[in-house]
């Protein structure tokens, strides 16, 4: 039985390739998310895709994971370094977390070194742009 996988993607990243392509790069999310979909399909994972710029939105969609998915991939965006709720919501639905930054996070302001979400996460990934998406992707199928 394959492992389904809920990738979560918070504000702004709907318009990456626009966004400041000199820190996030030139890839759209949809040609983050058309990647992952095939990785996902050659390591035997079903992938769903969710990005929403509302906190609330984000904290619904993980709150109906549970008993759907077997792991969450979030790049919560800003949201990680501010949001209680999204880490609560994450906690509370007892799946494997991955959470991902398309950059190195230690290496921009300091207000981004802390993250609500990395202390329920089982792996962080940073500074891999779009690849550290795969990256997770490969230890969910490995695991």
């Amino acid at each position: 039985m394959s492992k389904s996988v809920l990738i979560i993607n918070g504000p702004n990243l709907n318009i990456l390739g626009n966004r400041e392509p000199e820190k996030y790069g030139n890839h759209t999310l949809a040609q983050i998310e058309s990647d992952c979909a095939e990785h996902g399909k050659k390591l035997g994972l079903s992938t769903e895709f969710f990005q929403d710029n509302s906190e609330g939105a984000i904290v619904t969609a993980i709150q109906n994971a549970f008993g759907v998915h077997d792991a969450i991939v979030i790049n919560g965006g800003a949201y990680s370094h501010t949001s209680i709720a999204i880490r609560d919501a994450l906690a509370a639905v007892n799946l494997p977390v991955y959470e991902i930054h398309l950059t190195n996070i230690y290496a921009r302001e300091p207000f981004r070194h802390h993250s609500y979400i990395s202390d329920v996460a089982k792996a962080v990934i940073c500074g891999l742009g779009g690849l550290g998406y795969r990256a997770a992707l490969d230890s969910i199928a490995s695991s």
